[in-house]
């Protein structure tokens, strides 16, 4: 795709690009810190909620599901509010909730706090693609690949000192393990408040794009596939394995600092690999590497659990390397930032809902059978689906020119060049060669 354009006659400033992207790193930093707590307590929960091993198999996919669901209102609330409004408000949701579902001994009062919790992942995971889209056109590898480290960093300080907190403070140590992190929901929700209107939306408003349409697209079911899959291998990882380790012997520390190592893997690989996936030679080259991961790594987990323990967790922390992947494609897969918007939310809403049948799958066999082979079938499964469906995402296509009617739209019934507005400049766009 050639895309050339004019300069925007009221161009964003760079202090507005500024405060535009230090919200977005921070959003990125709360995105999997309510998420990644969770496992190395996850025995404690138990036994502090009193639930049995299928429940907190349901709290652990709880946030996939809560990502689903939520995740819809995501467009429809930002075509109606300031985007820096509706994550504002997102935010602080979140930073109740965190501290809500800790404050209380009802399993059933926690899953209604975890449901407050993941709002602001729920709404920054589709929203973010897009605004990157919308501020930073010229820019999407190195803004995807800020806000993903910092998801990955976020998430790799909850993984590593969650345990570590729960123990030093003590009874019910947990609370404080996971409620720490509403500080920093809180602190996220501050820039947000003062981001300034996109000098194009107030002259040409938003595009509507009507999330049912893009049932008809076949790059849309192809990306909730792959970006299922990937999130279901993540959330099992997330979610069982410092469990698993700890039933073969580990200490609740050593394992809760196993699993940050996984995440510490995913910061630098969230720095680069938007980067190279923006390269089209790259994808499918990567994608194979990731898959090769994995299947190493979970067959080293099944074979010698504590023998290069960190080893096994470090090759899946690699395989990981699909969530950032996925991220930049979606903003490779649509020409305007509704569009890209609209693919993001589909996609991840049902990929989200697939995804979430993982973990809790984990659960319910481990309760049944008392072990984790189903977990393995279910992963290695996963990996060679994750594998195809990839496969099929790498090629280059837009969402666009698969759906009828979406402001980026080109095709043989359409002129060799049209206009493409929205929320960004006019820009010229040649269909793609086929």
């Amino acid at each position: 795709m050639t895309r050339t354009a004019a300069p925007a006659p009221h161009a964003p400033t760079r202090r507005g690009l500024l405060v535009v992207g230090t919200a977005i790193v921070l959003t990125g930093f709360n995105l999997r810190t309510s998420v990644n707590s969770v496992g190395p307590v996850l025995e404690e929960v138990e036994h502090g909620l009193g639930i049995s091993s299928g429940m907190a198999g349901l709290i652990t996919s709880m946030p996939v599901l809560c990502f689903a669901l939520i995740g819809f209102a995501g467009p429809p609330l930002a075509a109606r509010y300031r985007d820096g409004h509706v994550l504002a408000a997102a935010l602080l949701v979140m930073t109740a909730g965190l501290v809500g579902r800790v404050a209380t001994t009802s399993v059933w009062l926690f899953l209604l706090g975890t449901v407050a919790t993941m709002a602001g992942g729920a709404l920054g995971n589709v929203l973010l693609p897009g605004l990157v889209k919308k501020w930073f056109p010229h820019r999407t590898g190195l803004l995807v690949g800020a806000y993903s480290t910092a998801m990955a960093v976020g998430g790799a300080v909850a993984g590593v000192s969650t345990a570590p907190i729960a123990a030093a403070t003590g009874a019910d140590g947990w609370r404080w393990g996971l409620g720490i992190w509403a500080v920093f929901a809180l602190v996220a929700a501050l820039p947000w408040m003062f981001v300034p209107r996109h000098p194009r939306a107030a002259r040409g408003g938003h595009t509507a794009v009507r999330l049912r349409a893009l049932a008809g697209s076949p790059l849309t079911w192809a990306m909730a596939a792959f970006f299922g899959l990937q999130a279901m291998q993540a959330y099992v990882i997330i979610g069982w394995t410092a469990q698993y380790l700890r039933d073969q012997g580990m200490s609740a520390a050593a394992a809760g600092v196993l699993v940050g190592i996984n995440a510490l893997i995913a910061i630098p690989l969230g720095a680069v690999v938007p980067m190279l996936t923006v390269r089209a030679h790259l994808q499918r080259p990567m994608l194979a590497g990731f898959t090769a991961c994995y299947l190493a790594g979970w067959t080293g987990l099944l074979l010698a659990p504590l023998t290069l323990s960190w080893l096994w967790v470090t090759l899946l922390g690699l395989g990981m390397g699909t969530f950032a992947m996925v991220l930049t494609l979606f903003g490779l897969r649509g020409r305007t930032p509704e569009s890209v918007a609209a693919l993001s939310t589909v996609a991840q809403g049902l990929g989200y809902a697939f995804a979430g049948i993982g973990p809790l799958l984990v659960g319910l066999l481990r309760g049944l059978t008392g072990g984790y082979t189903g977990m393995f079938v279910l992963v290695y499964a996963g990996v060679v689906l994750l594998f195809i469906t990839g496969w099929l995402t790498c090629r280059e296509r837009y969402v666009d020119d698969e759906v009828p009617g979406l402001p980026g739209a080109s095709g043989p019934h359409l002129a060799p060049e049209v206009e493409v507005a929205g929320t960004e400049p006019p820009v010229t766009v040649r269909p793609p060669r086929r």
